[in-house]
């Protein structure tokens, strides 16, 4: 009897769950890919391409590159955009290097990349899957917004949306706009005004708070192995930018925003009605968070409004307001060295 009730008391582990990354493939996006393709609780459909960190091109050349070096080529790696909607494509090899990836140069890939435009295959695999998908935006959101346009009823059919993008305490491109935001905001209005089930929002506030130091760092060289040394040459690549400029530890803005989406207790949210500011000359780009979810209601009374009220707004998002980075960078660098 009491081998009978062991046997019904146990555990088994859920499914995996089945993940779509649609990334501008820099040093931190490779970080982030790794440890979606070593954690257990994912199955990566796909890596769909948006030109961000580098250019479109180049941005595929790189995926490809890191899922061989995963051993991944059951991975669909599909082109997407080629610039933003409506204004120029910026790049950032100043902070990635030249090829996006700390100039590292891997192997040639053995994989192939996936004919179909990047988000017909979003499209495609959100209606294969319905209700299965998280979705991991971790570049600019231009193929996000293209899917959209297209096929608005992706956004009821998707599990989860977990983006890396915006802020709601200054940005990392100039005083209000976060990079990848600020590289497609039209784009991102139409992805924060989607109707997703849920949408969470891992701003670069937040993955500044996060910081991969030197001593994690020395913890993830201990190992050796394709993706760990590839990782650990990264991250040094990143520290020395890091702290050429003040800081004691980069950003884990990217890898952050799939540390959430593995494990939602690494991060704190709150629920938040985010707007994309599109035209202003200082603030385009940037995420305005209305943290109380209302606004005055003003009543015009001859020549001055009244102030009558306050009208409740809905919020649209979680917005991750800290993270347990201790937690978050043990995890990191387990999953990095295959433990």
């Amino acid at each position: 009897m009491v081998a009978a009730i062991a046997v019904s008391t146990v555990a088994f582990p859920q499914s995996p769950r089945r993940v779509i990354i649609d990334t501008d493939p820099g040093t931190d996006d490779a970080m982030a890919i790794i440890l979606a393709l070593n954690s257990p609780e994912f199955k990566v459909e796909a890596l769909t391409v948006v030109p961000g960190n580098v250019v479109a091109k180049q941005g595929l050349e790189n995926a490809l590159k890191i899922v061989s070096l995963a051993g991944r080529c059951d991975v669909a790696v599909a082109a997407g955009a080629q610039h933003p909607l409506n204004q120029k494509l910026i790049t950032a090899e100043f902070w990635h290097g030249k090829n996006g990836l700390a100039d590292i140069e891997l192997p040639p890939s053995k994989c192939t990349a996936d004919p179909r435009f990047g988000p017909d295959l979003i499209i495609e695999m959100i209606h294969k899957y319905p209700h299965e998908i998280t979705l991991i935006p971790i570049g600019p959101l231009t193929n996000i917004a293209l899917a959209l346009s297209k096929d608005p009823s992706i956004a009821s059919l998707v599990k989860e949306v977990v983006i890396m993008g915006g802020s709601i305490n200054g940005g990392n491109v100039n005083a209000a706009a976060e990079a990848n935001i600020y590289n497609d905001p039209d784009a991102a209005s139409i992805v924060f005004n989607a109707n997703w089930s849920s949408l969470t929002m891992v701003g670069s506030d937040v993955g500044e708070r996060t910081l991969f130091t030197r001593a994690y760092l020395q913890e993830l060289e201990s190992a050796h192995g394709p993706q760990t040394d590839f990782i650990s040459a990264v991250a040094k690549f990143l520290l020395g930018m890091a702290e050429k400029y003040g800081d004691i530890g980069t950003a884990m803005y990217d890898p952050l925003a799939v540390g959430a989406a593995i494990d939602p207790t690494i991060i704190t949210t709150k629920p938040m009605r985010v707007d994309v500011e599109t035209r202003g000359q200082f603030t385009r780009g940037e995420t305005v968070a209305n943290r109380r979810n209302y606004v005055e209601r003003n009543v015009l009374h001859g020549d001055r409004y009244w102030i009558e009220g306050i009208d409740q707004v809905q919020p649209n998002a979680k917005v991750c307001v800290s993270s347990d980075a201790d937690k978050f960078l043990k995890m990191f660098v387990s999953r990095i060295k295959g433990k």
